[in-house]
Formats: C-alpha cells, structure tokens, sequence
C-alpha cells in the first residue's frame, strides 16, 4: 500500500479541520463520539466483530498523516482521535522478534543511513519479485534495530510529520500488544488492533515465519479467541488460512489490482488473479477461512483514465452475499491520493474534498475504511450516519 508521490509541500494543522469540519456539519460532542452514534455500537464489552461501528475508521499505519507510521506516537494519536481500530504491519527482525514496519527495508522509515556502523549491511534483494535496495530488518537483530529512530517515509508529502523525525523507535509487537491493554484498561473498553503479515512467503524461506511466533503472542495476550478485539490480515491467503489454524482472531484477505496474484500463488503455481478472488467462487472460497476482504478502493469503485470514479462494481454486494466484511484501503486527505473528482487547486499536497470521497466509497455499503487521517474520516461517518 505504499505510494510515492512528491511535490511541493503544503502546510497544514492537525486537528483545525476535525474542528471547523463539526462546526460545518452541525454535530455536538466530538467526531469521535458522533460516529459512535452509528450503526453497530461503540464496541464496549467483548470484542466482536459485531460491535464495531458501521463505517469502521481503521487508523492505517495509525494516524500516518499526522505522525512517522507505525510508531507508538502514531498509534496513540489514531486512539485519541477515535479511530475504531490502529493497524500494525508485521516483519521479523534477524533474531526472530516480530516488529511493526510497513516494509522490511528501513531506509526510508529510520535513520539507520545515519549509522556508519550499519553502512556494511546496505544490500539489494529481490522480495515478491520486486528488486530493492537499502537496509533490511531480517538483518538486525532487535537490539541493534532499536537503536535506530523512526523517520517520516513521504517527508515531500507532508514535511510537517518531519518534526518528529528520531522521536520514537521501531516499536515490537508485544510492546504495541501492552500499550493496548493499557490503553483498554484507562478507557474501559477494549482497544481494537489490525494486523497484517507482511510478505509471508519471502520471511518462511529464510526460516524466520510470521504466523507461529504471531499465534504465540496472541495466546499469551489472550487475543486469540473468535471475539478477540483484533483483525488478522495478509495479502498472501495461505498466510491468512495457516493462521486460521493457529487461533480464531477474525481474519481479512487483502486484495490488490486486479490482474496482480498474490505471491503465495506465483510461487505454488496457482494461475489465479485477484480478478478470480472478486468472483462469486472466488469469495465463497475466501468465506470458508476469513471474515472478511480489504480490497484497494479501486474495486469498488473504479477509476477512468483521467482518474475520475466511474460506476460502483457489484463487490459490495457479492461479498455480503456470502457473509463476508469489506474493509477497503486507503483514503487520505492529500490531492495526490485522490480521486481526480476531489482533488482542489493545483498543490498536490493540499487537502482536497476528502468529505466528498468518503461519502462516495461509503454510499457503496462497505463496512469500514483504512485512513491515514482518522479524524477526518470519523466525522465523514457522522456525516454519513445522521442523513
């Protein structure tokens, strides 16, 4: 899910437009509590897929748009905000620790260029077919990555995140796991996580894989269970069914373009296509082993060739016809990341009519939406939720 786009850099405020935005649309209370307000209650309780609101405000990366990605300071803004649930990516570090990443190259999200006595390690791999060059998490062992400090990964997009820039380490796992049980614990309910595995197939040939070392540290924080506040997640569906017989977390199938194969596929040999997964065999397959999808915004609502929405497709509901959630990826408040339709003036990196874009993804029905901008995205739910 990682786009690069650069430009001149526009200034923004943090939460001004969460502000003016409540004012505009006449809500009382904050965003946060108004999308509460919607369909499938606040989630109190157990934690059941049941209970999240409908639309659920996924803080992808936690609150990316704001902080450095997946780092403690960006989860706890995504909580503070309101998101209904913060994302974590998982990758293994040297030593078999599982860390929150996006990517397992770290050049662009550490400082570790910094480090002269990393410069040996600089290295090109080939991981899902993709050429890459950089520092890589499989060869630091924890201790030598937690020396290392988070950095911004699109700084020309939002170069006001570049004020935290060495504010926070490459956070574990198990340390994001305790965070949320505090966190739960001082607000009294639980706090709902995503987490996805990230290249699975690359990680399981160098013998460190993701699923059982995930598995045990879910058992041992009790989030193993069918009503556990957290969502499995993986492009690659043999990660998701190998974790489905580890644990009962609820389990989501990403999906990409439509003619991409996910690469448990390309190397089993399966000549099936996202195009195949988005049929109704192919979601009656996904069914027997997930809850769930996160397709790319594209297939529900696809782009014509100057970028602008076109028609909704039928996956909305083909998906629910056979039980599953639609949880979709990512909308964010930048003209470079939206539909041409929303986009306003001429700075790539100005706000554009993100409210407008919500409320054209949500009028398809999905269930939920991965944000970089949470707060945002909370009060389009409110929106959405009180016509």
């Amino acid at each position: 899910m990682t786009e690069r786009v650069t430009g001149t850099p526009g200034r923004r405020t943090l939460l001004g437009a969460a502000v003016l935005g409540t004012a505009a649309l006449g809500l009382t209370g904050t965003a946060a509590q108004a999308a509460e307000r919607g369909r499938g209650g606040s989630g109190s309780g157990h934690g059941s897929l049941r209970d999240l609101p409908v639309p659920t405000v996924i803080g992808h990366r936690g609150a990316s748009g704001y902080r450095p990605e997946h780092t403690l300071g960006s989860y706890q803004l995504a909580l503070d905000l309101g998101a209904h649930i913060v994302e974590q990516d998982l990758v293994p570090t040297k030593d078999g620790h599982l860390v929150c990443r996006h990517e397992n190259d770290i050049t662009g999200t550490t400082d570790v260029a910094d480090h002269p006595e990393f410069a040996s390690r600089r290295t090109t791999k080939t991981i899902d077919g993709v050429s890459s060059t950089g520092w890589f998490t499989e060869d630091f062992t924890l201790a030598e990555l937690k020396t290392l400090r988070a950095t911004e990964r699109i700084p020309g997009n939002r170069p006001d995140n570049t004020l935290y820039d060495g504010r926070w380490t490459v956070p574990t796992f198990e340390e994001v796991l305790r965070w949320a049980d505090k966190e739960g614990r001082k607000r009294g309910k639980p706090v709902w996580l995503y987490v996805e595995t990230k290249h699975p197939t690359y990680f399981r040939s160098l013998g460190l894989g993701l699923e059982e070392p995930l598995a045990r540290l879910l058992r041992r924080y009790g989030r193993d269970r069918r009503t556990s506040p957290l969502i499995l997640q993986s492009f690659e569906p043999g990660s998701i069914q190998r974790l489905a017989r580890l644990v009962d977390t609820p389990r989501v199938v990403l999906l990409s373009g439509p003619t991409s194969r996910p690469w448990d596929f390309v190397e089993s040999g399966d000549p099936r296509t996202v195009a195949d997964l988005i049929k109704p065999a192919g979601l009656k397959w996904i069914a027997s082993y997930a809850q769930g999808i996160g397709p790319t915004l594209d297939l529900i609502i696809p782009k014509d060739a100057s970028g602008r929405l076109t028609r909704p497709t039928t996956l909305v509901k083909d998906a629910h016809a056979r039980g599953l959630r639609l949880h979709p990826y990512t909308l964010r408040n930048e003209n470079s990341f939206l539909p041409a339709d929303f986009r306003r003036g001429t700075d790539p990196n100005a706000y554009g009519d993100v409210f407008g874009a919500y409320a054209a993804y949500f009028a398809t029905g999905i269930d939920g939406i991965f944000t970089d901008h949470p707060d945002t995205a909370l009060l389009a739910a409110a929106d959405f939720n009180g016509r």
